[in-house]
């Protein structure tokens, strides 16, 4: 199944349509025999995913998935499936877009694709996963710079520091990735869904090594979305200005 995020004129960025959209998919995916992987990619060859649309937030809009807001943000980083995800970086991965790569099995991205997590220039934290999994997936240290400073990195260094499995030519992401699909669908999908669920630790669906990072995460993420600087982060950003920090 290839699912794509079809929102060009937004880079991608998820709302509450592409939460749905994205969660109901993935769900289709895990209960249809047919589907053995299941690739993932966003529209046009600028954006895989902006990440949250900061927008809607700004007007104070739900984003996630009305009917599963287990599946976490876009439907996807916390909706486990057996069989294997395969992102397709079609371009840049900010914050969530980058969460939705943390998320996914495997990566491939084209060489102009950029990966961070800039949420603290916002006045929020990478509250999909992001900031547990990017310190289990690539070196600490490079992992806290990412965090701490909200500055990308390349497709090529996403590749050095293992975040990233092959990095293809501009235009070819897809197409490599479907073909990386075809390596896996090669064998048999039970042992293939078998060694998913032992290798990231999952019992009934649930990553249970991940529980801890999921209640800090959100324990944090109330202080921090509930601040003032949450509220001024979003709102400059839709104003094109700079935010106005008060650490409070």
């Amino acid at each position: 199944m290839v699912i794509t995020i079809n929102r060009p004129e937004a880079r991608n960025a998820i709302n509450s349509a592409v939460s749905i959209a994205l969660g109901d998919a993935l769900e289709e995916a895990q209960n249809d025999p047919d589907v053995w992987v299941v690739v993932l990619t966003g529209s046009g060859d600028k954006s895989f995913c902006a990440g949250a649309d900061l927008k809607a937030l700004s007007r104070g809009e739900n984003i996630g998935h009305p009917d599963q807001p287990k599946w976490g943000f876009a439907g996807f980083v916390r909706h486990f499936i057996d069989k294997p995800t395969i992102a397709a970086v079609n371009g840049t991965a900010l914050g969530g877009g980058t969460e939705l790569a943390l998320a996914s099995d495997l990566v491939v991205a084209q060489e102009s694709a950029k990966f961070g997590l800039p949420e603290v220039k916002r006045g929020l934290i990478a509250g999909a996963g992001g900031v547990f999994r990017i310190v289990e997936q690539i070196p600490r240290k490079v992992a806290m710079q990412m965090m701490l400073t909200g500055e990308p990195i390349s497709a090529a260094d996403a590749q050095r520091w293992g975040l990233v499995n092959e990095v293809v030519p501009d235009g070819t992401v897809l197409d490599a990735a479907l073909a990386l699909a075809e390596r896996i669908t090669v064998n048999a999908p039970l042992a293939v869904q078998a060694s998913k669920r032992v290798a990231r630790g999952a019992d009934d669906g649930v990553v249970v090594d991940e529980e801890a990072g999921w209640t800090r995460t959100m324990r944090e993420a109330v202080v921090v979305f509930s601040s003032e600087d949450a509220r001024e982060g979003p709102l400059a950003f839709a104003q094109k200005r700079q935010p106005v920090w008060k650490a409070k």
